[in-house]
């Protein structure tokens, strides 16, 4: 159950991040793009910032919007390399 959760939250975070950013890849891509931006920002802002991780099925507002911003970031860096 926790799975399907997490490839749900994933998904809605990339969207939302393809909504901002631009440059959505479709609804795997979303999801692709959520999972990987949260376990990124999971790694790299946590300790920084001290906010939850999603992937470990902490859903408070801190972890989805560290979350976002990680997917943000990925969105952004992909958009960067597919200009090329």
């Amino acid at each position: 159950m926790n799975l399907i959760i997490l490839l749900i939250v994933g998904g809605l975070i990339g969207w939302v991040a393809s909504m901002l950013v631009g440059g959505g890849g479709g609804i795997l891509m979303n999801v692709v793009v959520g999972i990987v931006g949260a376990l990124l920002a999971g790694f790299l802002l946590n300790p920084l910032i001290g906010g939850g991780n999603i992937l470990s099925g902490d859903l408070s507002l801190s972890a989805i919007a560290v979350s976002l911003l990680g997917s943000i970031i990925l969105l952004a860096i992909l958009n960067l390399v597919r200009r090329r």
